[in-house]
């Protein structure tokens, strides 16, 4: 099977701001952009993206997961970064539309379509270091994808990071690829130094997020993570399984926690460890890293509570289950 996100639907929606307006969205290849290589996007990384799923039922009817969130997260982001403004309407046309054009594609369960869209600034003009693009793209890609868990439930190997940051912390709830950029390397060291399959920063020693993904530690009856603030990614996945959790009669802990809370909690018997995001929903977490120590979290296996929080939400995406959130919506 092809690596998640590898696999492309041939044709996208795109919509461009010109001339102080957006043009009429259209569906077009999805193989090529055209852009200048002076773009400001190649030089200044103005750029943004979400990423959300469609699921198709039992009835053989296709549905978006939480669209509107991911919308209002993107116009969220475009603001921050200053690209032009985003038409919400627009842009959820586009994505009900271009996953309308492909909804017989849309695998069944455990697969989904996973739908990106992306909105980069592509003004050609390498003077404008310090000032925003006044032209834009936006498109809306989709990409088949299978069960993230083919190969069976396995725990991931976090190393915590308490010096340095995913990105600069005044661009933390921005979904922005630079910030993606800025934890690349500390990952990949720690993939070749310990063997980790991510980092898990904690500047000064507050416990935030990975590079990819929100953290969430669950000790008996609480879920205890980070409270959003400005400094790091605020996970749609996140708010579904604290909601969810709640929902379950769990205390849902919303405050900052250090390093050392950590570790101690994690060592406790029955003590989970775990990461939300779009692709893997909720990922256990089973070894922690800290100053070349390995600290095991509770058995070091998946936790009940993790499992039985995805298969939660799971059955709500794929229609198992009641939505009573009104979390879904048809295409």
């Amino acid at each position: 099977m092809a690596a998640f996100g590898t696999v492309f639907m041939p044709k996208m929606a795109l919509a461009t701001f010109e001339n102080n307006s957006w043009t009429q969205a259209s569906i077009v290849a999805s193989d090529k952009l055209e852009l200048h290589p002076g773009a400001h996007v190649l030089h200044y990384s103005s750029t943004c993206f979400e990423g959300l799923k469609a699921f198709k039922h039992e009835d053989g009817s296709v549905n978006l997961f939480r669209m509107d969130a991911n919308i209002q997260r993107m116009a969220q982001s475009t603001d921050l970064l200053f690209l032009p403004e985003i038409n919400k309407d627009q842009l959820a046309n586009m994505i009900k539309d271009i996953v309308s054009v492909y909804a017989k594609d849309v695998p069944s369960a455990p697969g989904s379509m996973y739908i990106r869209p992306t909105h980069i600034g592509t003004e050609p003009a390498i003077g404008k270091a310090a000032v925003s693009s006044e032209t834009s793209l936006l498109y809306v890609l989709l990409s088949p994808v299978g069960n993230y868990f083919s190969g069976g439930d396995t725990t991931l190997r976090l190393l915590l990071e308490e010096d340095g940051m995913r990105c600069a912390a005044h661009m933390g709830m921005i979904k922005s690829g630079g910030n993606y950029a800025s934890a690349l390397g500390p990952i990949s060291r720690a993939r070749k130094e310990c063997n980790a399959d991510q980092v898990l920063f904690c500047p000064n020693g507050d416990v935030q997020e990975t590079g990819a993904a929100n953290f969430i530690l669950i000790d008996g009856n609480e879920i205890i993570t980070k409270a959003l603030d400005s400094s790091f990614l605020h996970g749609i996945t996140r708010d579904s399984i604290l909601t969810i959790a709640r929902d379950m009669g769990m205390t849902v802990t919303e405050r900052d926690f250090t390093v050392s809370e950590l570790l101690e909690r994690a060592q406790k018997p029955g003590t989970e460890a775990a990461l939300s995001g779009t692709a893997a929903v909720l990922t256990p977490v089973g070894t922690l890293i800290h100053k070349g120590q390995e600290i095991t979290v509770g058995s070091g296996q998946p936790g009940e509570t993790t499992l039985k929080l995805r298969q939660a939400l799971n059955d709500i995406q794929w229609g198992k289950s009641e939505d009573k959130y009104g979390w879904l919506e048809k295409v």
